[in-house]
């Protein structure tokens, strides 16, 4: 049990380090050690083993402070790289977005391909160019319109979808892990994120496209809402009756909208209410709501930001869960 827990106190530890170099980029030990709190001499061991990954590299010796001269060591953010693919939609055409990014969330790459994403085959070679250019690619994130359950996706705006287990395919077909995640999850994730939102914060995301139904994300305690099955958030099962497969006019949409705020902030209460649309100008949008809590009551009121920043969110949300599954899993979760 000793034992046990040495290796679980040393993992942390080398965590610890991991990250504070993350976050500096280069660093001497005695930095380290003062940013970690761990003695030096437990320094010294961690950037060994560090080194000795290819994690941390030599950098250069500085000055110290009457002392000897410090060797600097820089982080290797090109250790582990991730894969990214998410589906986003230009001038009513589907294109799948294909990035890849090292442990900083630098871009090495980014391409678009105007190709559905259930093209299995077409998305496999895809795939495989980019794991063959990329040898150190460690992890592949995939965000979709819709939602799986026991690794089958079950809900999607997209039918050709419905049906396909995604992850476990690529998973056995390539060997790696595979982050697959709702588009309204991954991008209400992204605008938490760059917000920076405290992780005691409940904010939601409702996304309005315009040729499919809406959608909701929950982000609560730093993380994704997800309820059983992954279902929670499926706004488009509420009784608003609304054809959302056709344009839809703009009082008729206003309404409806009003109708989904009202709701999912009684339930919810949350503090911000994020709206991804691009049907009503923001004028427009609070003359309404205006109109309408004056004819509703409410318990609480969230703030309500207007967006149309729904698919560079979406991106931002799927690069960081992803690099979040390159996260050393200490606990075992």
């Amino acid at each position: 049990m000793e034992k046990a827990n040495g290796y679980l106190i040393k993992d942390i530890n080398l965590n610890l380090v991991r990250q504070a170099m993350k976050q500096i980029g280069t660093g001497s030990k005695s930095q380290l050690a003062a940013l970690t709190k761990l003695s030096v001499v437990t320094i010294n061991s961690l950037v060994k083993e560090l080194v000795q990954l290819g994690e941390l590299s030599e950098d250069e010796t500085v000055p110290s402070n009457g002392g000897r001269p410090a060797l600097t060591y820089r982080y290797n953010y090109g250790f582990s790289l991730a894969l990214v693919i998410h589906m986003n939609e230009k001038q009513g055409a589907d294109v799948v977005v294909v990035t890849v990014i090292n442990l900083g969330d630098e871009i090495i790459e980014r391409e678009e391909y105007g190709i559905p994403l259930f093209n299995l085959e077409r998305f496999y070679e895809l795939i495989e160019q980019y794991l063959s250019k990329h040898p150190t690619i460690k992890v592949i994130g995939i965000g979709i319109p819709g939602q799986s359950v026991n690794g089958e996706i079950k809900v999607s705006s997209h039918d050709q979808l419905k049906g396909v287990r995604l992850s476990e395919v690529i998973q056995e077909q390539f060997g790696l892990p595979v982050v697959l995640e709702n588009d309204v999850n991954a991008a209400i994730s992204g605008y938490c994120s760059r917000t920076e939102k405290d992780d005691n914060q409940c904010v939601l995301g409702v996304y309005f496209p315009r040729s499919y139904p809406p959608g909701m994300g929950i982000y609560l305690n730093g993380s994704v809402v997800k309820g059983k099955d992954g279902m929670a958030g499926e706004i488009k099962f509420l009784p608003v009756e609304v054809d959302w497969n056709n344009p839809v006019k703009t009082e008729m949409f206003i309404e409806a909208a009003c109708t989904i705020i009202h709701t999912v902030n009684v339930v919810l209460a949350p503090d911000e209410i994020v709206i991804y649309q691009s049907l009503m100008d923001e004028e427009t949008w609070g003359s309404a709501w205006e109109l309408y809590r004056t004819q509703h009551a409410m318990p609480s009121m969230p703030g309500i930001i207007l967006l149309d920043s729904f698919h560079e969110d979406f991106e931002a949300g799927m690069r960081w869960l992803t690099l979040k599954q390159l996260e050393p899993d200490i606990w075992g979760n």
